[in-house]
């Protein structure tokens, strides 16, 4: 991937800023957004149930295998041999995988549930 000019300014989404004309060095998207690049994955996600966390189908999420899952993370999980996109948590001893939509069941982890890795990025295309 080309490295991109990037503004030395942040762009407001509140109230409009003055404009500068100020540059930073160039950013490479890869390198910012992947840490670990042979434990790192780009996955397209399908479906609604993660719209709470702002991440909706057809999103492209960067998946992490190197960083360790704890409750609060985004995960890629397989269960019963299927992906799944949900929110790990921990409750009364046990965890689960937990949407971010009505109408989504939450998952208890098993023996049937491997977690894949932990949601460390997001790109969506407006255009």
């Amino acid at each position: 991937m080309p490295d991109l000019p990037m503004l030395m300014i942040s762009a407001s989404a509140g109230f409009p800023s003055p404009a500068q004309d100020d540059m930073e060095e160039p950013i490479n998207l890869a390198d910012w957004l992947i840490e670990h690049p042979a434990a790192t994955y780009i996955m397209r996600v399908e479906g609604y149930s993660m719209v709470g966390a702002g991440i909706t189908d057809g999103d492209l999420i960067v998946v992490s295998r190197a960083k360790k899952p704890v409750p609060g993370h985004i995960v890629v999980a397989l269960v019963h041999g299927d992906r799944t996109l949900k929110r790990l948590r921990r409750r009364e001893g046990r965890f689960w995988l937990v949407p971010e939509a009505e109408g989504y069941s939450e998952i208890i982890v098993d023996e049937h549930v491997e977690i894949w890795g932990v949601v460390v990025g997001l790109a969506r295309k407006y255009a």
